[in-house]
């Protein structure tokens, strides 16, 4: 392998191009862009969307002028006419962008569209991670375990058969906590990936699995961990990882927020010498990351909506039998809401919109993060506007943020006045300690948020806001800055699958962290 400064990409299961943005960005010493995501392949069409539409920007980046761009997200044009001015940009995009579902699109097509992208190249990368809701925790305690015929649980099958057939020089898989437990017909199902992931050839051959690309081509792979050194307590053995060596924990790598994540690096069999570590960063708060993002309040459901209105159902509060409770429970909260609800007025950008017009008064110093997501010619901010909720959430949430303020914590159900608790066929189940008793969740202001899961399209519940005067879940553009994505991104989609679309994200910052290790490697071979 000779050196050099170039290698394709491709995502498979893309989602919204978490991944791919931070190997697309990542930039060496010349300011040179070292990784080409030539392929990114998502099934569901608003991500599609949304990834076509990066993909699109990047090569207005690479003509030198996305004025165009940044005048579709301040409305001046619609996406259509975006693209009709860049014809060129447009199609090329599209090659790039594929709406198709592994594991039932044809494979002599996945194969066609991936040997277009490769051509002759044989030192390439494949990232990507497979749908995860099969194996996360909550999901198998609402779903009584694994159910084996889920076909989300098998579909790391279709990495294995690229893999096979494609071999490229690194991959790097990511999926949910969860799958360190999970099991599958008593089998540790983590265990069971590594191995064949370690020699997909014999996998699929066991498995009777159609094989893609050129017969005979398959190599071993070392699955190596990110933030771990492997244990050596015998030269004579191979060093091994533990499972929970292949863990990361987002918030000490510079994400604001706490997301475990497994994320396998698999280094080809011909690629010699070991990758460097992600290197620790400084926290960053929520507060840090939310702080400059204009103020809005909530939508009212099912009831008149309006600034006004809004502000007197919260101030009706007061008349109700939780509000005298409180002061019996916890005067410091009592005194915190009286204060909110004494103060508090329509913020000046009421529920906001998809896009609103505001100059960015930061700098992007300090913590990379903010280099890394602050964009002055946006010109404002996009995909920024609140949900509705009904009126007994509003006072959950703002008894449950001014709760946060005062204790530094985010209360369980327990906590609550109880003419605020939830009406919910589970709730003394909660109130003992069981699943969904911090059914309310305020993300606390001087700490990393919780995991941004796709859940935050539901409802909101586990994503309040910390400021009480605001009395809301999170909106798509905070969700967005906690998952590190840039300002400029622009998510497509009705509301509530931009919500999913950052819920299920890689964190693109960390991906550019752990772009430059897989460069690093790829480019020190001789």
């Amino acid at each position: 392998m000779s050196k050099k400064t170039s290698f394709p990409v491709i995502d498979i299961f893309a989602g919204p191009g978490g991944l791919s943005e931070g190997f697309s960005s990542y930039k060496i010493k010349d300011q040179s862009n070292p990784f080409h995501v030539g392929l990114s392949i998502e099934c569901d069409k608003f991500a599609h969307e949304t990834l076509l539409l990066r993909k699109f920007f990047k090569k207005l980046i690479q003509i030198g002028d996305a004025s165009d761009y940044y005048r579709f997200l301040r409305k001046d044009i619609s996406m259509d006419k975006l693209f009709e001015l860049h014809k060129d940009e447009y199609e090329a995009s599209k090659e790039e962008a594929w709406l198709a579902t592994l594991g039932k699109t044809p494979e002599d097509e996945i194969n066609r569209k991936i040997n277009k992208t490769l051509g002759s190249e044989n030192n390439w990368v494949l990232i990507g991670g497979p749908p995860c809701k099969a194996y996360s925790v909550v999901g198998r305690s609402r779903n009584s375990g694994i159910n084996p015929q889920d076909p989300n649980v098998r579909l790391y099958l279709e990495y294995l058969k690229i893999l096979h057939g494609f071999c490229p020089s690194v991959f790097i898989l990511e999926n949910v906590r969860g799958l360190l437990s999970s099991k599958v017909n008593k089998i540790n199902i983590f265990d069971e990936i590594v191995s064949q992931l370690e020699c997909p050839e014999k996998t699929l051959k066991g498995l009777k699995e159609a094989s893609n690309g050129e017969p005979g081509k398959s190599h071993k792979y070392r699955i190596v961990s990110l933030v771990k050194e492997p244990n050596v307590d015998n030269l004579f053995f191979f060093p091994e990882y533990q499972p929970s060596d292949y863990l990361i924990h987002c918030e000490k790598y510079g994400i604001p927020q706490a997301r475990p994540r497994v994320i396998l690096m698999g280094i080809r069999d011909d690629i010699q010498g070991e990758p460097l570590l992600l290197k620790p960063r400084k926290e960053i708060s929520v507060y840090e990351v939310l702080k400059d993002l204009p103020k809005l309040r909530s939508g009212l459901s099912k009831e008149v909506d309006n600034g006004e209105f809004w502000k007197s159902v919260l101030q009706e509060g007061k008349n109700m039998p939780w509000y005298n409770e409180l002061k019996k429970m916890y005067p410091r909260v009592y005194r915190e809401v009286v204060h909110t609800l004494k103060d508090l007025s329509c913020p000046d950008y009421d529920r906001g919109s998809e896009f609103i017009s505001q100059k960015n008064k930061r700098k992007p110093d300090g913590h990379p993060f903010f280099k890394w997501v602050f964009d002055k010619k946006v010109s404002g901010v996009c995909n920024h506007s609140t949900r509705g909720h009904i009126a007994k959430d509003l006072f959950r949430y703002l008894f449950a943020s001014c709760y946060a303020n005062v204790f530094e914590k985010s209360p369980k159900l327990k906590d609550f006045p109880i003419n605020l608790l939830p009406e919910h066929r589970n709730i003394k189940q909660a109130l003992d300690g069981g699943l969904f008793s911090d059914r309310f969740r305020v993300q606390l202001q001087n700490k990393p948020s919780t995991t941004v899961t796709s859940h935050i399209s539901k409802d909101g519940h586990y994503f309040i806001h910390y400021d009480p005067s605001q009395c809301r879940s999170l909106t798509v553009r905070e969700a967005a800055r906690l998952q590190t994505f840039p300002d400029n991104y622009f998510f497509c989609g009705p509301r509530t699958s931009q919500y999913t679309q950052v819920g299920n994200a890689v964190p693109p910052l960390l991906a550019n962290q752990i772009a430059g290790i897989v460069f690093e490697l790829l480019n020190r071979q001789g």
